[in-house]
């Protein structure tokens, strides 16, 4: 997937759509205290286990906080999106898996593995993580997401997941290595 990115700059954000910034205060012990914080929407991720060829279905995108980082901004991540409508986690990671891996995945085929909080320091959103088993004969498009989403969807064969985990040339989410972990102490334990 081409990925150009050109005249990259931060500005002052006047209206935001998915997040606010606010300052929190509060008294601790006594003491005013005041944190910077961001409110943010929770979210789902899920790790898509392909049985047939025994890999994981991953996403690959641009992340603009990343490329601020470090001039590249490419991030591998499980399947995930934001819960901002009125539907359950479990149908919301529904809907991601078709929209972004292009496999359509039942409710009884979810395995819930557990909630976890992230940037706990900033925005302490929560996230779902779920797993999924697919096969080919569960594949009803190619993914990639909807609108002007560019998602990348790689496998990664499970023979290669620990060695890509301690990868630091590779941007990843520690949902992902989380789930990784998760995967091999049940199923290779």
């Amino acid at each position: 997937m081409e990925n150009i990115i050109e005249d990259f700059k931060l500005n002052p954000l006047e209206k935001a759509n998915f997040v606010q910034t606010a300052l929190a205060t509060y008294t601790q012990n006594g003491i005013k205290k005041s944190w910077e914080v961001i409110k943010s929407h929770d979210s789902v991720a899920i790790l898509i286990y392909h049985k047939e060829r025994d890999a994981f279905i991953l996403v690959k995108q641009f992340r603009p906080p990343v490329y601020r980082h470090n001039g590249i901004g490419m991030s591998t991540e499980l399947c995930a999106g934001i819960i901002d409508k009125e539907l359950s986690v479990e149908q919301i990671a529904i809907e991601e898996i078709d929209e972004e891996c292009g496999f359509k995945v039942s409710l009884e085929n979810l395995e819930r593995i557990t909630k976890v909080n992230s940037s706990v320091g900033t925005a302490g959103t929560s996230q779902t993580l779920f797993y999924t088993e697919v096969t080919e004969s569960m594949r009803v498009g190619k993914g990639g997401g909807v609108d002007d989403e560019m998602i990348e969807v790689i496998e990664l064969p499970t023979s290669e997941a620990k060695t890509f985990m301690f990868d630091e040339s590779e941007v990843k989410t520690t949902g992902l290595m989380f789930a990784f972990l998760w995967w091999f102490d049940k199923y290779k334990s």
